[in-house]
């Protein structure tokens, strides 16, 4: 079971040999790893050898689950050092074969034109309840075991603006907003505090695409499981600030669901911007 809420040591990366390098997955109860970390560590891995540029975008794919018993090997292959630009691609594999790929750009700072999108109205974090809280509120009463999963320790402190009754669900808009930030302090390193973001930008997020026909994780028969991840980094920030994490889902088809998101500061600057498939199926 996952005991820290420190990101910078769930994330840590040890090196094996040149362009390889090795993460693990806190047992925190499910049955395979939580994508937003695998994310986030293959970031940190090409990091490993991007060593005077910033990420502006990532690319992933889902390939396998992972297994939360086995450590994952990163391998990072060094497509192109250019003028502005380096790319890197980051196969992470588990028992011999991929689990997941990754392809990352990376940007020499400049200055440019800028604009943005307008940040939504939306409460205050700190009049939200936690996760815990909010189920102890529902109506009919949540189970206890959910309770306490919702308990656990989490490295992401998150507040639902409207979250989904988990034993009642009804359908609802595929638009919601949470905030979330880090819990520990993360520093300045930028490098880690777009990983902690990436680990951040998989969670409460593919439920979007879940609420506009009423299901939930514990639908009977549901098959549900992020497909692919991009990621675009627009401004510096600090994760241990509040952030808004803004979603709609425009379309679902063919067994397959689009999310999209926006995180903004609190103070309406746009940080970065998010976009997943998912597998979404009820199987009778």
């Amino acid at each position: 079971m996952q005991t820290t809420e420190t990101l910078a040591d769930i994330l840590d990366l040890e090196p094996i040999e040149v362009n390889l390098f090795r993460g693990v997955s806190p047992n925190d109860g499910f049955p395979r790893i939580f994508g937003g970390l695998v994310i986030a560590q293959a970031l940190l891995a090409a990091y490993k050898t991007v060593p005077d540029r910033l990420c502006h975008s990532l690319h992933a794919y889902f390939i396998r689950p992972g297994d939360v018993n086995a450590p994952v090997l990163y391998e990072v292959e060094r497509a192109r050092d250019g003028g502005t630009f380096t790319t890197r691609r980051v196969a992470a594999i588990q028992h011999g074969e991929q689990i997941f790929n990754l392809a990352a750009s990376f940007q020499t700072p400049e200055e440019g034109f800028e604009h943005q999108s307008d940040m939504p109205d939306a409460p205050d974090p700190e009049t939200l309840p936690t996760a815990a809280d909010a189920f102890r509120a529902m109506v009919p009463p949540i189970h206890p075991k959910m309770i306490a999963q919702a308990e656990r320790p989490n490295p992401v402190d998150l507040r639902w603006v409207d979250m989904q009754n988990p034993v009642a669900p009804v359908k609802k808009s595929g638009t919601k907003e949470v905030w979330m930030r880090a819990k520990a302090p993360l520093g300045d390193d930028v490098k880690m505090q777009q990983a902690a973001l990436a680990y951040a930008s998989d969670m409460a997020f593919m439920e979007s695409a879940l609420r506009p026909h009423g299901l939930i994780w514990t639908t009977p028969g549901l098959q549900a499981a992020s497909l692919d991840h991009a990621m675009w980094f627009h401004h510096p920030f600090d994760f241990n600030a509040w952030t808004l994490f803004a979603q709609d889902s425009p379309s679902a088809s063919q067994g397959r669901g689009l999310v999209r998101g926006q995180m903004f500061s609190k103070d309406g600057k746009l940080l970065a911007s998010v976009a997943q498939e998912c597998l979404m199926r009820v199987r009778k």
